[in-house]
């Protein structure tokens, strides 16, 4: 998929506020453009989509999914692809974040699967659970792991661009959440970890994890 610095998903918000700001401008008053053009200006800046390069020598790393702040690390029972325990990283996104997700590592996509839900803070414990989720499992050279897209309070949307069969590049986009979420990355439990609770973390570029040696 042909990618812009300003993702595509962005361009019909854009219009639509460049529309009204303008019709504002010229049949209401200079004035009454301001909210339209504050509006532009933040959904210019929420649909960045920088370009980004990871580690390239070294191909057992995990690279983030996702911008954001690690909101816990820990062991649990993944039940929808890797079926066992599991190492869980949830990565919370503001408004503020890039939102664009990206592939922790090469693989192909064997697995994915769309859940609705509710829509309640990201940052909650309870929200993986309840709130709007995407899951896309990746496979690679018998290693497997989990990237799941959560929606949050002001999200509404999960746009995710890949299918079953898609083979994804580390570091590679895949999707992304509209305004405010969480992303959740489960690893295999014997991974080792490269993060902690609070650490800010930059998609596509950041280390979290490293597979063991036996599975390189």
């Amino acid at each position: 998929m042909k990618q812009y610095p300003i993702s595509r998903d962005g361009w019909l918000y854009l219009g639509v506020l460049f529309v009204i700001g303008g019709a504002a401008f010229f049949f209401i008053h200079p004035w009454a453009a301001l909210l339209p053009a504050l509006l532009f200006c933040f959904v210019l800046y929420f649909f960045r989509n920088p370009e980004r390069t990871g580690p390239q020598s070294d191909e057992a790393l995990f690279l983030s999914p996702a911008d954001g702040v690690v909101m816990d690390v820990g062991t649990v029972f993944e039940e929808h692809f890797l079926q066992g325990e599991s190492i869980r990283i949830r990565i919370f996104l503001s408004v503020f974040n890039v939102h664009v997700n990206r592939a922790p590592m090469a693989g192909k996509v064997v697995f994915r699967k769309y859940r609705s839900g509710q829509m309640l803070p990201a940052f909650k414990d309870h929200a993986s659970e309840l709130n709007e989720k995407n899951y896309i499992g990746l496979e690679q050279g018998g290693v497997k792991i989990l990237v799941t897209q959560v929606t949050g309070f002001i999200a509404r949307r999960i746009v995710c661009w890949v299918h079953e069969g898609d083979a994804l590049e580390r570091g590679e986009r895949f999707g992304l959440i509209k305004f405010g979420s969480c992303t959740e990355l489960f690893l295999p439990l014997d991974a080792q970890v490269l993060v902690s609770k609070g650490q800010k973390v930059r998609g596509g570029e950041s280390v979290v994890g490293r597979v063991k040696a036996s599975e390189r």
